[in-house]
Protein backbone atom coordinates (compact mmCIF):
# COMPACT_ATOMS: atom_id res chain seq x y z
CA UNK A 1 0.00 0.00 0.00
CA UNK A 2 2.81 2.28 1.18
CA UNK A 3 4.19 1.93 -2.64
CA UNK A 4 0.79 2.65 -4.06
CA UNK A 5 1.01 6.31 -2.31
CA UNK A 6 4.39 6.99 -3.83
CA UNK A 7 2.96 6.97 -7.41
CA UNK A 8 0.99 9.43 -6.26
CA UNK A 9 0.95 13.87 -6.43
CA UNK A 10 4.56 14.68 -6.88
CA UNK A 11 6.12 11.01 -6.48
CA UNK A 12 5.90 11.73 -2.34
CA UNK A 13 4.28 8.98 0.12
CA UNK A 14 1.78 9.46 2.24
CA UNK A 15 2.35 10.76 5.79
CA UNK A 16 -0.03 9.32 8.32
CA UNK A 17 -1.19 11.37 10.67
CA UNK A 18 0.34 11.33 14.43
CA UNK A 19 0.30 12.61 17.41
CA UNK A 20 2.17 15.60 16.04
CA UNK A 21 -1.33 16.67 14.84
CA UNK A 22 -2.81 17.01 17.97
CA UNK A 23 -0.05 19.37 19.36
CA UNK A 24 -1.46 22.60 17.49
CA UNK A 25 0.03 26.04 17.72
CA UNK A 26 -0.97 29.15 19.07
CA UNK A 27 -4.30 30.72 17.59
CA UNK A 28 -2.87 34.16 18.36
CA UNK A 29 0.02 34.95 20.54
CA UNK A 30 2.91 32.87 21.31
CA UNK A 31 1.79 30.98 24.52
CA UNK A 32 0.15 28.22 25.36
CA UNK A 33 -2.96 29.43 26.26
CA UNK A 34 -4.26 30.49 23.19
CA UNK A 35 -4.29 27.13 21.15
CA UNK A 36 -7.18 25.54 19.75
CA UNK A 37 -7.61 23.35 22.59
CA UNK A 38 -7.89 26.15 25.62
CA UNK A 39 -10.40 28.47 23.30
CA UNK A 40 -12.50 25.31 22.64
CA UNK A 41 -12.68 25.03 26.02
CA UNK A 42 -13.85 28.25 26.76
CA UNK A 43 -15.98 28.09 23.82
CA UNK A 44 -17.89 25.07 25.72
CA UNK A 45 -18.23 26.73 28.67
CA UNK A 46 -20.00 29.75 26.78
CA UNK A 47 -22.36 27.61 24.30
CA UNK A 48 -23.06 24.59 27.41
CA UNK A 49 -24.33 28.25 29.79
CA UNK A 50 -25.71 29.86 26.58
CA UNK A 51 -27.93 27.02 25.66
CA UNK A 52 -29.12 26.31 29.23
CA UNK A 53 -29.57 30.02 30.20
CA UNK A 54 -32.21 29.80 27.17
CA UNK A 55 -33.53 26.95 27.62
CA UNK A 56 -35.12 28.04 30.85
CA UNK A 57 -35.66 31.68 30.40
CA UNK A 58 -39.31 31.13 29.76
CA UNK A 59 -40.16 27.98 31.48
CA UNK A 60 -43.82 27.02 30.45
CA UNK A 61 -46.20 23.79 31.42
CA UNK A 62 -46.01 23.41 27.69
CA UNK A 63 -42.44 24.08 27.03
CA UNK A 64 -40.85 25.04 23.69
CA UNK A 65 -38.77 22.52 21.60
CA UNK A 66 -35.19 24.48 22.79
CA UNK A 67 -36.92 23.89 26.84
CA UNK A 68 -37.91 20.61 26.19
CA UNK A 69 -33.87 19.79 25.02
CA UNK A 70 -33.17 21.64 28.23
CA UNK A 71 -34.68 19.83 30.73
CA UNK A 72 -34.38 16.84 28.40
CA UNK A 73 -30.60 16.28 29.35
CA UNK A 74 -31.40 17.43 32.79
CA UNK A 75 -33.47 14.93 33.43
CA UNK A 76 -31.63 11.93 32.17
CA UNK A 77 -28.41 13.32 34.95
CA UNK A 78 -30.56 14.06 37.64
CA UNK A 79 -33.00 10.70 36.76
CA UNK A 80 -30.63 7.95 35.42
CA UNK A 81 -27.42 9.26 36.54
CA UNK A 82 -27.94 10.90 40.14
CA UNK A 83 -31.43 8.94 41.84
CA UNK A 84 -30.64 5.73 40.04
CA UNK A 85 -26.82 5.16 40.89
CA UNK A 86 -26.06 7.43 44.41
CA UNK A 87 -29.71 7.47 45.94
CA UNK A 88 -31.74 9.46 48.27
CA UNK A 89 -28.47 11.56 48.90
CA UNK A 90 -28.13 12.23 45.19
CA UNK A 91 -29.79 15.86 44.56
CA UNK A 92 -26.76 17.79 46.66
CA UNK A 93 -24.48 15.82 43.55
CA UNK A 94 -26.88 16.45 40.47
CA UNK A 95 -25.14 19.85 39.82
CA UNK A 96 -21.76 18.42 39.71
CA UNK A 97 -22.84 15.75 37.52
CA UNK A 98 -24.98 18.09 35.18
CA UNK A 99 -21.89 19.98 34.70
CA UNK A 100 -19.56 17.23 34.72
CA UNK A 101 -21.60 15.52 31.77
CA UNK A 102 -22.40 18.57 29.12
CA UNK A 103 -19.04 19.63 29.42
CA UNK A 104 -17.03 16.30 28.15
CA UNK A 105 -20.16 16.15 25.95
CA UNK A 106 -19.94 19.63 24.51
CA UNK A 107 -15.57 18.99 24.06
CA UNK A 108 -16.02 15.53 22.45
CA UNK A 109 -18.69 16.41 19.90
CA UNK A 110 -16.29 19.46 18.59
CA UNK A 111 -14.22 16.86 17.03
CA UNK A 112 -16.94 16.40 14.46
CA UNK A 113 -17.86 20.21 13.67
CA UNK A 114 -17.00 21.64 11.08
CA UNK A 115 -14.25 24.16 11.25
CA UNK A 116 -13.82 23.13 14.36
CA UNK A 117 -13.07 19.13 14.14
CA UNK A 118 -10.89 18.83 17.13
CA UNK A 119 -12.39 16.70 20.19
CA UNK A 120 -10.45 18.90 23.11
CA UNK A 121 -10.59 15.57 25.36
CA UNK A 122 -7.93 14.32 23.21
CA UNK A 123 -4.97 16.14 24.89
CA UNK A 124 -4.93 13.81 27.91
CA UNK A 125 -4.43 17.25 30.37
CA UNK A 126 -7.97 17.96 30.23
CA UNK A 127 -9.27 14.66 31.36
CA UNK A 128 -6.35 14.39 34.30
CA UNK A 129 -8.16 17.54 35.54
CA UNK A 130 -11.29 16.52 35.31
CA UNK A 131 -10.50 13.09 36.66
CA UNK A 132 -8.76 14.77 39.50
CA UNK A 133 -11.93 17.08 40.67
CA UNK A 134 -14.03 13.89 40.48
CA UNK A 135 -11.31 11.83 43.15
CA UNK A 136 -11.55 14.98 45.49
CA UNK A 137 -15.22 14.84 45.23
CA UNK A 138 -15.70 11.17 46.22
CA UNK A 139 -12.57 10.97 48.67
CA UNK A 140 -14.23 14.21 50.24
CA UNK A 141 -17.72 12.62 50.07
CA UNK A 142 -16.45 9.53 52.19
CA UNK A 143 -14.28 11.08 54.80
CA UNK A 144 -17.23 13.57 55.72
CA UNK A 145 -19.10 10.59 55.96
CA UNK A 146 -17.43 8.37 57.69
CA UNK A 147 -14.75 10.04 59.03
CA UNK A 148 -11.01 9.68 57.68
CA UNK A 149 -10.35 6.85 59.77
CA UNK A 150 -13.27 4.33 59.19
CA UNK A 151 -12.82 5.70 55.66
CA UNK A 152 -9.35 4.71 55.03
CA UNK A 153 -9.85 1.61 57.28
CA UNK A 154 -12.61 -0.23 55.12
CA UNK A 155 -10.25 0.42 51.95
CA UNK A 156 -7.73 -1.07 53.39
CA UNK A 157 -9.32 -3.83 55.27
CA UNK A 158 -11.81 -5.37 53.40
CA UNK A 159 -14.48 -6.95 55.64
CA UNK A 160 -14.77 -10.71 56.06
CA UNK A 161 -11.51 -11.27 54.13
CA UNK A 162 -8.70 -13.71 56.18
CA UNK A 163 -6.19 -11.77 57.71
CA UNK A 164 -3.09 -13.17 55.57
CA UNK A 165 -4.86 -12.07 52.26
CA UNK A 166 -4.38 -8.31 53.84
CA UNK A 167 -1.04 -8.27 53.12
CA UNK A 168 -1.81 -8.55 49.19
CA UNK A 169 -5.12 -7.59 49.31
CA UNK A 170 -4.51 -3.77 50.90
CA UNK A 171 -1.46 -2.66 48.53
CA UNK A 172 -4.00 -3.76 45.99
CA UNK A 173 -7.19 -1.29 47.31
CA UNK A 174 -5.09 1.39 48.35
CA UNK A 175 -3.50 1.93 44.49
CA UNK A 176 -7.09 0.89 43.19
CA UNK A 177 -8.72 3.62 45.53
CA UNK A 178 -6.16 6.72 44.61
CA UNK A 179 -4.25 5.94 41.58
CA UNK A 180 -6.10 3.24 39.40
CA UNK A 181 -9.65 4.86 39.25
CA UNK A 182 -8.64 8.31 38.59
CA UNK A 183 -6.11 7.14 35.79
CA UNK A 184 -8.49 4.82 34.02
CA UNK A 185 -11.37 7.27 34.65
CA UNK A 186 -9.32 10.23 32.69
CA UNK A 187 -7.22 7.95 30.52
CA UNK A 188 -10.56 6.01 28.71
CA UNK A 189 -11.62 9.36 27.83
CA UNK A 190 -8.50 10.60 26.46
CA UNK A 191 -7.99 7.36 24.28
CA UNK A 192 -10.83 7.06 22.93
CA UNK A 193 -10.93 10.64 21.81
CA UNK A 194 -7.80 10.65 20.44
CA UNK A 195 -7.96 7.09 18.09
CA UNK A 196 -11.27 8.22 16.87
CA UNK A 197 -10.09 11.49 15.83
CA UNK A 198 -6.78 9.75 14.14
CA UNK A 199 -8.93 7.20 12.18
CA UNK A 200 -10.98 9.90 10.83
CA UNK A 201 -7.49 11.69 9.97
CA UNK A 202 -6.48 8.78 8.47
CA UNK A 203 -9.63 8.37 6.31
CA UNK A 204 -10.02 11.62 5.12
CA UNK A 205 -6.65 12.72 4.18
CA UNK A 206 -5.71 9.40 2.58
CA UNK A 207 -8.47 10.05 0.86
CA UNK A 208 -7.54 13.46 -0.47
CA UNK A 209 -3.87 12.27 -0.83
CA UNK A 210 -5.80 8.99 -3.01
CA UNK A 211 -7.57 11.66 -5.18
CA UNK A 212 -4.57 13.39 -6.11
CA UNK A 213 -2.70 10.33 -7.49
CA UNK A 214 -3.11 8.47 -10.85
CA UNK A 215 -6.52 6.90 -12.06
CA UNK A 216 -6.14 4.00 -10.43
CA UNK A 217 -6.08 5.78 -7.11
CA UNK A 218 -8.19 8.50 -7.98
CA UNK A 219 -11.06 5.42 -7.99
CA UNK A 220 -9.96 4.53 -5.02
CA UNK A 221 -10.56 7.67 -2.79
CA UNK A 222 -14.18 7.73 -2.79
CA UNK A 223 -13.77 4.48 -0.63
CA UNK A 224 -12.04 6.34 1.59
CA UNK A 225 -13.93 9.21 1.91
CA UNK A 226 -17.53 7.31 2.36
CA UNK A 227 -15.30 5.29 5.20
CA UNK A 228 -14.55 8.69 6.73
CA UNK A 229 -18.28 9.90 6.89
CA UNK A 230 -19.27 6.42 8.21
CA UNK A 231 -16.73 6.52 11.00
CA UNK A 232 -18.16 10.02 11.97
CA UNK A 233 -21.20 8.66 12.57
CA UNK A 234 -20.02 5.59 14.99
CA UNK A 235 -17.47 8.61 15.96
CA UNK A 236 -20.64 10.84 17.16
CA UNK A 237 -22.07 7.54 18.86
CA UNK A 238 -18.33 7.47 20.89
CA UNK A 239 -18.37 10.70 21.74
CA UNK A 240 -22.03 10.80 23.78
CA UNK A 241 -20.71 7.38 25.21
CA UNK A 242 -18.07 8.46 26.49
CA UNK A 243 -19.51 11.33 27.96
CA UNK A 244 -21.93 8.77 29.40
CA UNK A 245 -19.51 6.40 30.69
CA UNK A 246 -17.24 9.45 32.59
CA UNK A 247 -20.59 10.93 34.56
CA UNK A 248 -21.56 7.72 35.40
CA UNK A 249 -18.34 6.22 36.77
CA UNK A 250 -18.33 9.48 38.79
CA UNK A 251 -21.56 8.59 40.31
CA UNK A 252 -20.46 5.12 40.91
CA UNK A 253 -17.53 6.23 42.86
CA UNK A 254 -19.44 8.86 44.72
CA UNK A 255 -22.28 6.09 45.86
CA UNK A 256 -19.54 3.66 46.90
CA UNK A 257 -18.07 6.35 49.34
CA UNK A 258 -21.76 7.47 50.90
CA UNK A 259 -22.20 3.67 51.07
CA UNK A 260 -22.02 2.18 54.99
CA UNK A 261 -19.27 -0.47 53.43
CA UNK A 262 -17.53 0.26 50.37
Amino acid sequence: MRSLFRLSGEGEGFVPPSSNDFELPPVFGDNAFTTKPILLVFLSVILVSVFFLLSSRKAAVVPSKLQFAGESIYSFVRNDLGRDIIGHEFMRFVPYLFTLFTFVLTNNIFGIVPFLQFPTMSRVSFPYVLAVFTFVVFHYVGIRKQGIVKYLKEIMFMPGVPKPVYILLTPIELATFFLVRPLTLSLRLFANMFAGHLLLLVFILGGEHLFQGVLGLKLISPFAFAFGIGLTFFEFMVQCLQAYIFTLLTALYIAGALADEH
